[in-house]
């Protein structure tokens, strides 16, 4: 990301949200054969197995080269390019600079779903925040009972250790518990990279 914004965007503050639940974005998805997950908050809570707090939004992630396969299966919405508070129309420069896209509906204005379009090589994911970090996508993506995609929760608190918000925090403390060995291993290795001295290192 570049410190000068792309030009055209306007603020994206106080933008109306009715966010899909995860199995209705998968029952519109259905047929979309590229890989994609649900990611964020909503994934910890598709791997514990029950929702445990509200979700403000819906948050999945495609492969960049699977997004227009994705954009045509929700043909019927719009997309804006999102990032660093601002929202641009999907064919602007922002495009190739922000990963963020959020879904509109057009008959209401308000936003269902946030695509985060992820860097990777063939069917290998790549961490935007550190390339040398990189996973198939068979190790970090799940399924639900129903057959919902989630990404591992090593890799989402991976991302939410940059903020640990409250939610983050409760995110983190609910799922511990739950994860494996290597699971653990895995998110302390990876956040002695990225986040040094983090205080989930040793609770890990």
């Amino acid at each position: 990301m570049t410190n000068q914004l792309p030009p055209g965007g306007v603020r994206a503050d106080d933008r109306p949200w009715d966010a899909w639940h995860p199995r209705e974005v998968a029952e519109r998805l259905r047929d979309v054969a590229t890989p994609w997950w649900v990611a964020a908050g909503w994934a910890i809570d598709l791997f514990r197995g029950e929702q445990t707090r509200e979700h403000e939004d819906l948050e999945i992630a495609v492969p960049q080269a699977g997004f227009p396969e994705l954009r045509a299966a929700l043909s019927d919405y719009e997309f804006d390019v999102v990032g660093s508070g601002h929202i641009w129309p999907l064919d602007s420069p922002a495009f190739d600079v922000m990963h963020q896209t959020w879904v509109r509906d057009p008959a209401t204005s308000t936003y269902r779903l946030d695509v985060f379009r992820e860097p990777h090589d063939g069917e290998v994911w790549i961490c935007r925040r550190d390339e040398a970090i990189r996973e198939p996508f068979s190790r970090i993506v799940r399924r639900t009972a129903d057959g919902i995609p989630y990404l591992v929760p090593e890799v989402v608190l991976l991302f939410k250790a940059k903020w640990t918000r409250d939610k983050d925090e409760s995110d983190f403390a609910g799922v511990l518990p739950l994860m494996t060995t290597d699971q653990r291993a895995w998110l302390s290795d990876r956040l002695a990279q990225l986040h040094p001295g983090h205080p989930w290192i040793e609770r890990l």
